[in-house]
């Protein structure tokens, strides 16, 4: 407890921080070694809300969505030992997603260590591998600088995870009062924008004046650093398309006439490919270039096309291409600079009929699939029906498996900025659930939609009592099939459908979700399907569609590596 000589205990000092940094939100579990700092968030005055959850793993999933939301940090926290051991999943995510995150894990005291204590771990050396910035604090008066550090290091530069270990004797040590302060600045990306070389922007402005046809392939970065309408500005201007990885959606509306949409193995389509091979200059916009977006740089093939890097993490220059000019910096600053050098009239490209002719093509065989009567459901039905019913703001989070390059290669966004998220850079089942509740916490004025597969489902369904408990808004849509459809589908495309243990029984998820406390649907017949979703986001509390769905190895899913 704080006494009469201006100290507070160390646990009160990390909610003063939190405070002082402006965070609102909390996900976390109890345990033993959190006492000092839960009876910290009980008894001091923060205007901090803590959703308590069911899993340490879903606190991390829920401040990840909440963080991409809102460009704050997401908070997330845990005991010792599997406590830690849980939550990781989750900061992994988040650290490779570029997402401001802080997991913060109590630990066994200081002067326990060494004695086999229980739950003793090594919680620095088990975070390195997947925070930007890691530390278990061992004396309560580094509490201020290193969380100060923290919330720096998550925002600034290229985003990222950061995780603190708390001991217990830790916590309840006396702090000064007079060292707790934060900077707000550093609760929020983008935190700091640095400009990016003047030479290396000339240089850009250069080649994308002389293309004959450049093309913009845009990761999550953009609308990070609220680029979108001076990207929007520069493609206009240059008559050049503007794709995206499934992490870049929303980084221009897709019904933009220069929107071509997602490009890569996942969510990709040989229409969308071909544009890409047209381009004779490739602009990676804080994207990593990485395998799926290139279809293991395939597409561009190395040499068939001039390519340009702007990123604000230097690691990703030259690291799958060898750029012909490469920007470092914030995307926002470095497209405005460009704005600026392109002020002069450009060629027409023909760039939007291109465009308008892949979309065409595109759409043309999963219109005819998403309006078919067949059963069981296609997915291209379930995607299109929920578009129908899904304001233009809502939020929809898919899972990586079954509904993944559905979403991303069929569901429409109208407008810029971040409304579909997955969890695409490590791609762990049983996201979709838990994220939604960050979901809905960072936007609770929108509808907001998980989608997942049964297999997902199984992985998280303990938190359908959370949504309850804080009776959220929350629509969770069961792709039900009894697979686990993405293994299920390369057994069948490259082990001549060989098919080993990527099966299970049959669950009744409406049931399930019932039991909880949910509204819940079953539907097997196609018409009832928009219905039903429509019936579920207008439902003043948590509920669930439980859709029987053709599986995924046997449908056709825009995944290149299946279509070959």
């Amino acid at each position: 407890m704080p006494d009469l000589d201006n100290r507070m205990t160390g646990a009160d000092a990390v909610v003063r921080l939190m405070q002082h940094h402006g965070v609102q939100h909390v996900f976390g579990l109890c345990g033993d070694t959190s006492l000092p700092l839960y009876d910290s968030l009980a008894r001091l005055d923060h205007g901090i809300t803590h959703i308590l959850t069911r899993d340490e793993r879903h606190a991390a999933y829920m401040a990840d969505a909440y963080a991409r939301l809102t460009n704050r940090v997401g908070i997330c926290e845990g005991p010792s030992g599997g406590g830690a051991t849980y939550i990781l999943p989750g900061v992994a995510e988040a650290n490779d997603s570029s997402v401001p995150l802080i997991a913060m894990t109590t630990d066994i005291a200081v002067s326990g260590r060494g004695k086999f204590t229980l739950t003793e771990l090594d919680q620095k050396a088990l975070f390195a591998p997947i925070t930007k910035y890691n530390d278990v604090i061992d004396r309560a008066a580094e509490i201020p600088a290193t969380l100060c550090r923290a919330f720096k290091e998550a925002t600034s530069g290229k985003p990222g995870a950061v995780h603190l270990g708390l001991p217990f004797d830790v916590q309840r040590d006396p702090v000064d009062d007079g060292d707790v302060a934060g900077d707000p600045t550093f609760g929020r990306v983008p935190a700091e924008r640095p400009m990016g070389d003047l030479r290396a922007i000339a240089r850009t402005a250069s080649l994308l004046a002389d293309a004959r046809m450049p093309i913009f392939i845009c990761g999550g970065g953009v609308v990070t650093s609220g680029a979108e309408d001076v990207l929007q500005s520069l493609a206009e201007r240059l008559d050049a398309p503007v794709a995206t990885t499934i992490t870049g959606q929303g980084a221009i509306a897709e019904t933009h006439p220069l929107a071509l949409g997602v490009v890569g193995s996942n969510g990709g389509t040989p229409e969308t490919r071909a544009v890409v091979e047209q381009a004779d200059l490739v602009v990676f916009v804080t994207c990593r270039a990485g395998s799926v977006t290139t279809e293991r740089w395939q597409y561009p093939a190395a040499g068939e096309a001039k390519i340009v890097q702007i990123d604000i993490d230097p690691a990703v220059i030259g690291a799958t291409y060898e750029p012909d000019a490469a920007i470092v910096g914030d995307v926002r600053l470095i497209l405005e600079a460009l704005l600026v050098e392109l002020a002069g009239p450009t060629a027409e490209t023909g760039a939007q009929a291109i465009v308008a002719e892949a979309r065409r093509a595109k759409f043309a065989a999963f219109d005819m699939l998403a309006q078919a009567d067949a059963t069981p459901i296609r997915p291209e039905r379930l995607v299109a029906d929920l578009r129908a019913v899904m304001p233009d703001d809502g939020v929809v989070v898919v899972d990586p498996g079954t509904p993944c390059p559905y979403f991303s290669a069929y569901y429409t966004l109208p407008r810029a900025g971040r409304h579909l998220i997955s969890n695409r850079a490590h791609g762990a089942l049983g996201y979709a659930l838990p994220a939604i509740i960050g979901a809905q916490t960072a936007r609770p004025d929108v509808p907001c939609v998980a989608v997942m597969g049964d297999g997902s489902f199984g992985m998280a369904a303990g938190e359908m009592e959370t949504m309850v408990r804080l009776n959220l808004p929350v629509t969770l849509v069961v792709v039900a099939n009894a697979h686990y459809g993405w293994i299920r589908a390369g057994q069948r495309h490259r082990y001549d459908a060989r098919f080993f243990a990527t099966s299970f029984s049959r669950t009744d998820h409406a049931r399930v979700a019932e039991g909880f406390g949910l509204k819940a649907w079953s539907v097997e017949n196609p018409p009832a399907l928009r219905g039903a979703l429509a019936e579920a986001i207008a439902h003043d509390g948590p509920s669930l569609v439980d859709v029987t769905c053709q599986p995924l190895d046997e449908a056709n899913a825009p995944v290149s590596e299946w279509v070959a």
